[in-house]
């Protein structure tokens, strides 16, 4: 007999152009950033500061890149990624702020929670602040609705 707790609601994926194109810009931003540090190279201090974040900028894109192969799925019990790790817990969501104005990431939504966790960020996808987490990025709009929509609906009001 099938767990009712474990049904697929809603799920969310990153669209393949919007995640070329994220990747595609991270990557490039800190590809240049190298090559200027040695094609026109400044002070010492300077190189040195543009190889840093020429490569911190190499490695944000590659996580951008593993990230966004994941997609986020909405049961009745909790809000996770497709490798199983829970961003959210239905019963811990204390609000959902999708508004013009909040602070989300694009095309997405941002769950206030009852208690924090540690920080976590998937590039792209979704990121934890203590009591916050923001879903979006490089995801659809429709989808993203439908799923910040289906939360709010199982929401408790505090």
């Amino acid at each position: 007999m099938p767990n009712h707790d474990d049904e697929v609601i809603a799920t969310l994926q990153a669209t393949p152009v919007r995640r070329i194109f994220a990747y595609g810009a991270v990557f490039i931003f800190g590809a240049l950033l190298i090559l200027l540090a040695f094609v026109q190279p400044p002070a010492l201090g300077w190189q040195i500061f543009l190889i840093v974040l020429g490569a911190g900028a190499l490695v944000v894109a590659e996580r951008l890149r593993r990230a966004t192969l994941l997609g986020l799925v909405l049961t009745e019990e909790d809000l996770r990624d497709t490798s199983g790790a829970v961003l959210a817990r239905l019963g811990d969501i204390r609000a959902i702020d999708r508004g013009a104005l909040a602070f989300k990431p694009s095309n997405g939504f941002v769950l206030h929670l009852h208690s924090g966790a540690r920080r976590s960020w998937a590039p792209g996808l979704w990121w934890r602040f203590g009591k916050r987490v923001g879903v979006g990025g490089v995801t659809a709009s429709g989808p993203a609705k439908f799923m910040a929509e289906q939360i709010a609906m199982r929401v408790k009001p505090t």
